[in-house]
């Protein structure tokens, strides 16, 4: 199938308290995301690795499609370098409209609402819900524990072999988007093993 990819979701942290490497990267990620052509889906929030990333794609053209709930927009937060600011009611409604207008994932460091939205949508490749490529940007090896467990779930018979070829995972900025740059939309069954009811 074509690859038609030309909005890619991000999940980041909001902190502006991380160390710099992870600053770095996003810069660079908005950098390769804007010259290859793709547009940024993401939280809204001008804070910590979100704004970094936003901010570096913007000045080079891409455009900038921010979603935030109600609540933390009443709460003053900025949505910063977007084109497009969407409002929602509530959280879950985000993570819909995120998924509805992106063709594919890229995970930075991020802290528990990264991981949260990360898990939703491995889940929802994994039921065949989406096929979308789902990038993890492991800067500085932060997720190398998530990495690890993800590899107990698989070992364990949590969750078949074939589990590991729902998610990617990049070492730099450049990887990511080459990976979803070559991505091929093949319909995979991630369940292959016969469900036992006890």
């Amino acid at each position: 199938m074509e690859n038609k990819i030309k909005n890619i979701c991000i999940f980041a942290s909001s902190s502006s308290t991380v160390p710099n490497i992870y600053f770095k990267d996003a810069y660079n990620l908005g950098i390769e995301i804007a010259n290859n052509g793709y547009n940024i889906v993401y939280g809204g929030s001008n804070l910590g690795l979100m704004g970094e990333i936003t901010s570096a794609a913007r000045l080079r053209g891409s455009e900038i499609t921010g979603v935030m709930p109600q609540k933390l927009y009443d709460f003053g937060i900025n949505p910063g370098e977007c084109t497009k600011f969407i409002l929602t009611k509530g959280m879950r409604e985000r993570k819909a409209k995120m998924d509805e207008i992106s063709e594919a994932i890229i995970a930075l460091a991020g802290g528990f609402g990264t991981l949260e939205e990360l898990s939703e949508m491995l889940v929802q490749k994994q039921l065949g819900y989406n096929n979308k490529p789902i990038v993890i940007l492991n800067t500085n090896n932060y997720y190398k524990n998530l990495i690890n467990f993800f590899d107990d779930i698989i070992n364990e018979n949590f969750a078949p072999e074939i589990t590991k070829s729902i998610y990617y995972i990049a070492n730099t900025p450049k990887d990511a988007v080459e990976y979803i740059k070559n991505y091929k939309f093949e319909q995979k069954n991630y369940l292959d093993k016969k469900i036992t009811l006890k």
